[in-house]
């Protein structure tokens, strides 16, 4: 008989780290729950082409892990900061803002401590319901290994965590796969191709945010001085909005009011707090950028530019660059520019979780969740699909960062372990009247 899983975890980032120490930490004694995580990467990485030099978080390391939910963890980053002989100079830095680098290491390290939960290198890429009769009791879960063989696994539960997968504007869709149009998350690893060709490179950053803002001041330092045009359809890069009243949309409580509302409600508190997270950057990165174009006039260099008020109308390719046709929404006029490379700071989609999970549509309607993030679904279909980082629209603008996920994980591990004494039970008596 094939081995059946309480759980499997699709994807091993921050937010399944988060649930597999909650699990751990809710064992009580008592049977601990069988959970599988499986990430198609080889080991652990964290946006690892965006860990830029002198890049910190934008959140309190307090929003760690687990520290939301139990300040008493060993997995919070103050304990990472203990084991690892830095706490007190972290204490001497001042700062509720690690390094990106740091915090990435931390996340390693939590990771570690679960390698024999994790299945690494493999990738899932389809969920089927597993019948028996006319009810669903499991899932099958199939994956794909880096050489090509496919591994499947039974699960009585399923939790998605894939993260987003890169926004690109429709004008730029028909060049994917040219090596000259870049994403954000790829930018350390793609540009170093870039630059490769020769200096005095001229490259174009398209977006008006935290990655885009960050991309330019690595851009603009770089060896052999390439030109850079910072393209935004705003007329300036506008500071995030981390006040502490606004910041309360971030707090746990926050969720439950956004998910009390009804769905007109919700989509108006959306457009309200974005400034709190999209198309807006640091201030003191903010800063930064000013004073490198005021060094610049200084100089009387042309080298940088920012072409604020300007969409991309066009884009053609060819062998000499990347043609961007630009109109200057203030000035009326029309310009085409030739770049050796393009970098698309414009974001992600989160609906991957869709077509991963198209199989079992029929089951679960319009992909609703409920409170504890679980997918609504028809009576006959037993497992519980728990999405992380894809319910926005119903929880709250924080679904998709780190600000709530210990504490979410907690939820959705309560939810889990609820369930399993039931679900192990009616397995136990399929088998026995199997038997029969």
């Amino acid at each position: 008989m094939q081995h059946i899983h309480d759980l499997i975890g699709v994807g091993f980032g921050p937010s399944n780290i988060a649930l597999a120490i909650a699990l751990e930490e809710k064992r009580h004694g008592g049977r601990p729950a069988d959970a599988l995580f499986i990430e198609r990467q080889p080991s652990f990485a964290w946006h690892p082409h965006m860990l830029l030099e002198q890049a910190h978080m934008q959140i309190s390391f307090l929003k760690d892990l687990a520290t939301l939910r139990n300040p008493t963890s060993r997995f919070t980053f103050i304990n990472y900061l203990h084991e690892s002989g830095r706490l007190p100079d972290f204490i001497n830095l001042k700062s509720f803002f690690p390094s990106r680098h740091e915090f990435n290491d931390y996340l390693g390290w939590a990771a570690r401590q679960f390698d024999d939960a994790c299945a690494y290198g493999e990738e899932v890429f389809e969920v089927l319901p597993e019948k028996q009769g006319a009810e669903v009791p499991l899932l099958r879960v199939r994956s794909r290994r880096e050489g090509g063989g496919v591994q499947e696994r039974l699960a009585r539960n399923l939790v998605v965590s894939i993260g987003g997968t890169p926004r690109i504007p429709e004008c730029f869709r028909p060049l994917r796969g040219d090596g000259r149009v870049l994403h954000s998350s790829g930018y350390l690893r793609d540009i170093a191709k870039v630059l490769d060709g020769g200096a005095g490179r001229r490259i174009a950053i398209v977006g008006a945010g935290q990655s885009a803002a960050e991309i330019f001041m690595d851009l603009q330092g770089r060896p052999g001085a390439p030109q850079v045009d910072f393209v935004m359809r705003a007329r300036s890069i506008r500071p995030s909005d981390d006040s502490p009243f606004v910041n309360e949309v971030f707090n746990v409580d926050f969720t439950d009011y956004v998910y009390s509302r009804p769905s007109e409600e919700r989509a108006a508190l959306l457009e309200e707090v974005a400034q709190t997270n999209y198309a807006v950057a640091d201030l003191d990165l903010i800063q930064q950028i000013y004073k490198v174009f005021y060094d610049q006039k200084v100089a009387r260099g042309e080298r940088l530019r920012m072409l604020r008020q300007h969409e991309v109308r066009a884009v053609r390719a060819s062998a000499d660059g990347i043609h961007l046709q630009l109109r200057d929404q203030d000035a009326g006029v029309e310009s085409t520019v030739r770049y050796d490379a393009v970098v698309l700071a414009t974001g992600y989609e989160r609906e991957q979780h869709k077509g991963l999970l198209q199989p079992l549509a029929p089951y679960l309607g319009d992909f609703s969740v409920d409170r504890h993030y679980r997918l609504e679904a028809t009576p006959d279909f037993q497992p519980g699909i728990f999405l992380q980082g894809a319910c926005e629209d119903s929880h709250g603008i924080s679904d998709t960062l780190l600000s709530v996920t210990s504490v979410r994980t907690g939820e959705i591990g309560n939810a889990l372990l609820a369930a399993l004494p039931r679900m192990r039970s009616a397995a136990r008596e399929d088998v026995r009247v199997a038997q029969l």
